[in-house]
């Protein structure tokens, strides 16, 4: 029974030529941008919650600063109570650092044209005293200012809630065009077949029975719908990921890796493709199927 449940879907979906070509096209282009959504999401979440249980305080010194106050300044960071290391970095590190993360052209700022500041690099005993660290540091002499992973979170967790509220509003509208391209695509069969399905019932074929190839035909369509976007996505983010400049592994963070990130990426964007495609039939039914 299943086995032939599947054949009549997958007859449907190409007796249907270009109706359900329209309907795959509205679920890939759907998902494609759910992909990008999700990645970029995902992503952010994941980069904020690692800065802000970063264990570390950047403090950032006048750029006028003799070498003896910055050798004092250095002991009164480490005298500063839960800090467990002071590491030093030149300006000219830090720039080092920008351009191995960020491209070659920043090497035009080398030598004089460096804007960046000498800094010390503060490792607290855990994320808890990072903000009291911080706090005392700032009140030091010859700081330019002190940052720690929080500030940096709070901006990317705003940065993420914003992608989410935009990114959900347009899913829903692509999602919406998506289900009811799919439900006219379903109803259209059910109009074709409407004598078949009246012979059926007069046989005593069920309402399960007659509703099943068309909840499959809504999932093939959607589950077809969603292997070019997989694809895309894939690709692109591989590609991200494969630039080392487009990620923030340079300060210590990182996006997730390809792998497990993308198997369940695509398993959810196929789930969610079969389950458009399933309610899209199963509101057409509703409508139009009499049994």
């Amino acid at each position: 029974m299943i086995k032939r449940h599947v054949r009549d879907s997958l007859r449907s979906l190409r007796r249907n030529g270009w109706m359900s070509v329209a309907s795959i096209s509205a679920v890939t282009v759907t998902l494609f941008m759910v992909g990008i959504f999700l990645a970029v999401l995902f992503n952010v979440n994941h980069v904020s919650h690692q800065v802000e249980n970063d264990v570390r305080v950047r403090v950032s010194v006048d750029r006028k600063t003799p070498q003896a106050a910055k050798d004092k300044l250095a002991k009164q960071l480490k005298a500063i109570p839960h800090v467990e290391k002071v590491t030093y970095r030149s300006r000219n590190a830090e720039l080092n650092s920008i351009v191995t993360g960020y491209g070659q052209q920043w090497k035009m700022f080398r030598g004089d044209d460096n804007p960046l500041n000498d800094v010390f690099v503060l490792k607290t005993k855990s994320s808890a005293n990072t903000i009291a660290v911080t706090k005392k540091a700032r009140k030091l002499a010859n700081v330019d200012s002190a940052s720690y992973g929080g500030d940096t979170a709070r901006k990317l967790f705003k940065v993420a809630d914003k992608v989410r509220n935009w990114g959900i509003g347009f899913t829903v509208l692509l999602l919406l065009v998506a289900v009811f391209l799919i439900s006219n695509t379903i109803r259209i069969t059910i109009m074709s077949r409407r004598e078949e399905i009246a012979v059926m019932r007069l046989v005593g074929a069920t309402n399960s029975y007659i509703r099943w190839p068309f909840l499959l035909e809504g999932a093939w369509t959607g589950l077809f719908g969603s292997i070019i976007p997989i694809v895309i996505v894939d690709m692109g983010y591989a590609a991200v990921i494969s630039h080392s400049g487009l990620t923030v592994a340079s300060n210590g963070y990182a996006f997730f890796s390809t792998m497990p990130f993308l198997f369940w990426l695509d398993v959810l964007l196929a789930g969610i493709g079969i389950v458009i495609g399933a309610a899209g039939a199963g509101l057409s039914m509703r409508r139009y199927l009499r049994v």
